[in-house]
């Protein structure tokens, strides 16, 4: 463990089988998609996430990511998210598992799924690692037939590691952590 970690909440082996059981879960959901469903990840607290998942996914699928920031270098959402960079794909007509690393306010995740739903996405699923449903100003609801798939409910602390990040770094870290207050104020 790392020494700004106060404590693990959940390790590589817990990570691992629940990726397993998300990805079982969109497999069985989407069995006959025609066309593919779009797996679209949100860069960059999302992209160790994205690859673990796409990899069990037994459908055929595109991938591709977008960029929405709403972080910046703090600890607290700014509440007011920019898509920065947009999908390369055209999603209209399309079944879309957007995959976020976090769901902390809900800001983020509203100002994306509007953003993917006026693009015309026939659903949007949200595929979230983290949910940290104490810190939500903005509810969400997938669009169409869409779905929601949850890996872990996170408590009211800061996390860092599989993706997750303090000012760009702690994402290598193969485990979710609470990073100690004495390293993030």
């Amino acid at each position: 463990m790392h020494s700004h970690i106060e404590r693990i909440l959940w390790n590589e082996d817990q990570i691992s089988n629940r990726v397993s059981e998300l990805a079982a879960l969109i497999t069985a959901d989407f069995p006959t998609s025609s066309p593919p469903p779009v797996i679209v990840g949100v860069a960059t607290g999302a992209l160790i996430f994205l690859a673990d998942l796409v990899r069990k996914i037994n459908l055929p699928i595109t991938v591709d990511v977008i960029r929405a920031e709403s972080y910046g270098s703090g600890t607290v959402s700014n509440g007011a998210p920019t898509v920065s960079v947009g999908l390369k794909v055209d999603i209209k007509g399309r079944h879309v598992i957007l995959v976020e690393d976090i769901v902390d306010t809900g800001y983020t995740l509203s100002k994306v799924i509007a953003d993917l739903e006026s693009k015309g996405a026939s659903s949007i699923s949200v595929c979230t690692f983290l949910d940290k449903p104490a810190r939500r100003k903005v509810n969400f609801k997938p669009v169409g037939e869409g779905k929601i798939y949850r890996g872990f409910e996170s408590p009211d602390y800061f996390v860092v590691g599989y993706g997750l990040d303090y000012a760009e770094i702690y994402r290598n870290l193969p485990y979710i952590g609470v990073l100690k207050p004495e390293h993030y104020m």
